[in-house]
């Protein structure tokens, strides 16, 4: 299943996406969570609190993965998180990864 899933990847390409996650989700440890989870799915990006009360960042990799990411990022979160919405825009298609790793920022 891992060389059709690589194939797979290959085929549908990388992409890039912003996201902003809104409700409970600073001091609940959302960014080390949000790191984790985008690491253990082989993405890189990043993630930050904004002065506004929300989490945001960017995610790269291939579509499914980053399509699991974006899910997480809606339903599931940190395990004290309360998650009222999660949006995503400038979506698109690139040739490779701009980031190395998934970081925080402060």
């Amino acid at each position: 299943a891992g060389a059709a899933a690589a194939a797979m990847a290959v085929a549908e390409g990388l992409v890039s996406v912003d996201y902003e996650v809104f409700g409970k989700v600073q001091g609940v440890f959302f960014r080390k969570y949000t790191q984790a989870e985008g690491k253990r799915l082989g993405l890189v990006g990043w993630v930050q609190n904004t002065s506004h009360g929300s989490v945001r960042g960017q995610l790269q990799g291939p579509v499914a993965r980053v399509r699991e990411l974006q899910e997480w990022l809606r339903k599931t979160g940190s395990p004290q998180s309360r998650i009222s919405r999660a949006e995503f825009c400038n979506e698109k298609k690139i040739e490779a990864l701009e980031h190395k790793d998934f970081v925080i920022l402060k």
